[in-house]
């Protein structure tokens, strides 16, 4: 019998075995699309009845401070035809060399995203309401129960093009006060072959209080079967107050059918 901490990395090893023997999706359950590698969030949810795991890992530099998070695991669950449950699971964050940067867990969040498109005009638009928990490390967390709203929304061009982007806003717990974020992405897609897109994007985080966050972002999917995928991705700091660049590569499967 798995310890306790041995138990999940033995769940997520019996849930990827439990994926890689699934048949190809057929024409009602599409293939995987998942909310990363981009900071801007799918406009669609994930069907129903199927379970999505997206996990990644990021390498950061920042002024001289080195660091390395993961597994920036996202849980999706198709609950309804155009609902999901999503689960945000603590990232740890390791501190590599400079000062200044704490290692632990971050928050947990939950959250629901309504599938509101195909729109006139065919543009796809979901929302997505969450809530974090404070159960992160001291200088991890937020030390609050912050709440933050998304509205991810995208159209297909021609030629294997696309665009789309996000407005976000976050209630963050700074200090003893809230510190309201607003955050705007917009990206460009193209198709290269059938299994691979590439993007570039631009995310900005504008807090009430504080200087912008701005960050230009650029990197690629591939479908290496229709319900796996795997992705790499880095970005550049555009302004001082953002980390000077950053490099992330990344995993996520679904699983069909787990009720009718």
């Amino acid at each position: 019998m798995p310890s306790l901490k041995t138990a999940p990395l033995t769940i997520l090893l019996w849930l990827v075995r439990l994926a890689a023997g699934q048949t190809p999706p057929t024409a009602a359950q599409p293939e995987i699309n998942t909310d990363r590698p981009d900071v801007t969030e799918s406009s669609v949810v994930v069907p129903r009845g199927s379970l999505q795991i997206e996990n990644g890992m990021a390498w950061t530099s920042d002024h001289g401070k080195r660091s390395v998070d993961f597994s920036e695991s996202l849980i999706r669950l198709g609950i309804l035809s155009r609902t999901e449950l999503r689960f945000d699971t603590p990232n740890y964050l390791a501190a590599i060399s400079g000062a200044g940067v704490r290692s632990g867990f971050g928050d947990f969040s939950i959250g629901l995203k309504q599938q509101l498109g195909p729109l006139p005009g065919d543009f796809e638009l979901a929302v997505i309401i969450a809530v974090s928990f404070p159960t992160g490390h001291s200088g991890v967390t937020s030390g609050g129960y912050d709440p933050f709203l998304k509205l991810p929304w995208s159209k297909e061009l021609k030629n294997g093009w696309s665009v789309g982007g996000q407005q976000s806003l976050f209630w963050n717990t700074d200090g003893s006060r809230r510190n309201g974020i607003w955050e705007p992405t917009l990206y460009l897609e193209k198709q290269i072959a059938k299994p691979v897109d590439a993007f570039v994007e631009y995310a900005g985080d504008y807090p009430r209080r504080g200087e912008s966050r701005q960050l230009l972002h650029c990197g690629a999917a591939y479908r290496i079967r229709p319900l796996h995928q795997i992705d790499f991705h880095f970005g550049f700091g555009l302004n001082d107050a953002t980390p000077n660049h950053f490099f992330a590569v990344g995993y996520s499967f679904r699983l069909d059918h787990l009720w009718r």
